[in-house]
């Protein structure tokens, strides 16, 4: 069975992101093991952290609590990523996730020629997001979990699935959900 990891990056409790998250992961069928980085507290790495994490690094030791989110980001076999699109990118919790999970040794090492090659064994990671209004062609933060999932983590399929325009006045927004859960119904995945 497919390892799959659900990362929720969604505050609100009545999330449009998660609704179509949940989507995808009754798509792909089977369990999900879900993380809420809200529930978390996930904070930056301070000074400390990243001299102990360089310590653990240099003597190959990824045990200590410290890599939890590494480990298990690189051990899944697919990702699901809902978040919304906030201030052209996503929240600031999935960065300072995405910082705690970024380990070289781990979820990727460096090649003799210092060229980033991944670790993970995921396959492919899904991006799932919502924006109020227009997203276009500038999805700052799809584009930057792409190039991560791909340059660091060595993971060769990145699919976006969006619906935006929601809080434009008269918009349908049960309709645009409803197409954008319909392109997920009728996608490949």
């Amino acid at each position: 069975m497919n390892n799959v990891l659900f990362i929720d990056a969604c505050a609100r409790p009545d999330s449009r992101t998660r609704f179509l998250a949940e989507k995808v992961l009754a798509k792909l069928g089977g369990q999900a093991e879900k993380l809420n980085l809200y529930a978390e507290n996930l904070l930056p790495l301070t000074y400390e952290q990243l001299e102990e994490r360089n310590r653990l690094i240099a003597a190959g030791d990824f045990s200590a609590p410290l890599f939890q989110f590494a480990r298990q980001f690189a051990e899944a076999d697919e990702i699901v990523i809902a978040a919304p699109y906030w201030d052209l990118s996503f929240p600031s919790v999935l960065r300072i996730y995405l910082e705690h999970t970024t380990v070289t040794g781990l979820t990727f090492r460096y090649s003799e020629t210092g060229v980033p090659v991944g670790l993970c064994k995921a396959k492919r990671l899904i991006y799932v997001t919502t924006a109020g209004g227009p997203i276009g062609d500038r999805n700052f933060g799809f584009d930057y979990v792409e190039a991560l999932a791909k340059t660091f983590y060595g993971i060769p399929q990145v699919l976006c699935f969006q619906a935006e325009n929601l809080d434009i006045w008269g918009a349908d927004v049960p309709g645009i959900l409803e197409n954008a859960a319909k392109e997920i119904q009728n996608s490949a995945l």
